[in-house]
C-alpha cells in the first residue's frame, strides 16, 4: 500500500497519535507524516503511507500557510494559549497599542528574517527537545535561524479590557514558528503576547480543501502526489529495465530530481542528472518498483 493521504488534524491530537491511527486503519507500520502539527494546531498534516514516505522529504520543503489568532497583554512561557503566564501587561500600557503600531510591527517581520524557535519546539538540542527540556524545569533559548515569510495578512483586531486579539494569516518557508510571530509581537510592543489558535491551511501544493478526516479520506497515489511536487518523466520499456537494476538513462531534461513513471502513470524512481565521465547521465536516487 502506497501513497499519500492528506489529513485535517482535529485539536487535542498529535501528529504521531494521527501516524498511529492510519497505522491501525491500513495495516501498515510504514507511515510518516511531512511536518509536525502542536496538538492545539488544526489542519493540513500530509502523511506518507509505503514507498510515499521517502518522499517526504520533498513535501517538508514546502511553503507553509496559516490562519492564526494572537493574544497581546501576556506572555507565556511555550508561547501559546496552554502554557504559564510569565508576565501580564499593565491595562494603561495596552491601552496604548494602536492598530497601526500592530500593524507596522508585522510588516517587520515579512521578508527573510532571524527567527528564534519556541522553547518547546520538537527541535532537538545534545539528543533532548524543546518539550522536553520545559518540562524539566530548564530554562534555556534555541538558537536563532533563517526563515522566510512570504505575507501576513491582517484580518481583525478587536479589544477587551486585557487583551487585544488579532487574527491573521501567514505564508511562509518551513521551519516557521507562528508563536514565535506572536511572541515577538508582543515583545515589540512591550505588551507581551502568545498564539490562541492555529491552523494549518496549506503544506505547498497541498490545500486544506483536499483533506478529510483520518478515518476517511482517500489514498492519493504515489505518482500523482509526487508529480505535483516534481519534474516527471516517463521511462520505455528498456529504461526500465535498465532503472531495477540501479544503472543509468539518458539524462533529465530539468536540473534536480524528477519522478519517472511508467507508461501507465505510476510512480518508478527518483532520477537526478549526475556526471559520467564526459557524459551527463540520470542516476537512480530511489527505486520502487511497485506503485
Amino acid at each position: 500500500m502506497n501513497g499519500f493521504l492528506l489529513v485535517d488534524k482535529a485539536s487535542g491530537m498529535t501528529s504521531h497519535d494521527v501516524v498511529a491511527k492510519i497505522r491501525r486503519r491500513l495495516g501498515t507500520k510504514k507511515v510518516g507524516h511531512a511536518g509536525t502539527l502542536d496538538p492545539m494546531a488544526t489542519g493540513v498534516l500530509v502523511l506518507g503511507i509505503g514507498n510515499a514516505t521517502r518522499l517526504l522529504q520533498y513535501v517538508v520543503d514546502g511553503t507553509k500557510g496559516y490562519d492564526a489568532t494572537i493574544a497581546l497583554g501576556k506572555a507565556t512561557i511555550t508561547d501559546d494559549v496552554e502554557g504559564e503566564v510569565i508576565s501580564t501587561a499593565d491595562p494603561h500600557t495596552l491601552a496604548l497599542v494602536t492598530d497601526e503600531a500592530i500593524a507596522t510591527e508585522l510588516k517587520k517581520m515579512v521578508g527573510t528574517i532571524s527567527q528564534r524557535p519556541s522553547s518547546v519546539s520538537a527541535i532537538k538540542v545534545d539528543g533532548k527537545t524543546g518539550h522536553e527540556r520545559v518540562r524539566a524545569g530548564e530554562e534555556f533559548e534555541l538558537p536563532a535561524r533563517e526563515v522566510t515569510i512570504s505575507d501576513i495578512t491582517i484580518h481583525s483586531i478587536s479589544r477587551s479590557s486585557d487583551s487585544i486579539r488579532i487574527e491573521v494569516s501567514v505564508l511562509c518557508s518551513a521551519g516557521t514558528y507562528i508563536r514565535a510571530i506572536a511572541r515577538d509581537l508582543g515583545v515589540s510592543l512591550g505588551v507581551g503576547g502568545h498564539l490562541t489558535a492555529l491552523r494549518r491551511t496549506l503544506v505547498s501544493p497541498f490545500e486544506i480543501s483536499e483533506c478529510g478526516d483520518w478515518e476517511s479520506t482517500d489514498l492519493i497515489s504515489t505518482a500523482a502526489g509526487i508529480s505535483r511536487i516534481l519534474p516527471i518523466r516517463e521511462l520505455e520499456a528498456e529504461e526500465l529495465n535498465e532503472i531495477s537494476f540501479g544503472r543509468t538513462v539518458s539524462a533529465n531534461s530539468s536540473q534536480g530530481p524528477v519522478a519517472a513513471l511508467r507508461s501507465d502513470g505510476t510512480f518508478v524512481a527518483l532520477l537526478e542528472n549526475q556526471a559520467a565521465g564526459e557524459q551527463i547521465l540520470a542516476r537512480p536516487t530511489l527505486v520502487s518498483m511497485k506503485e
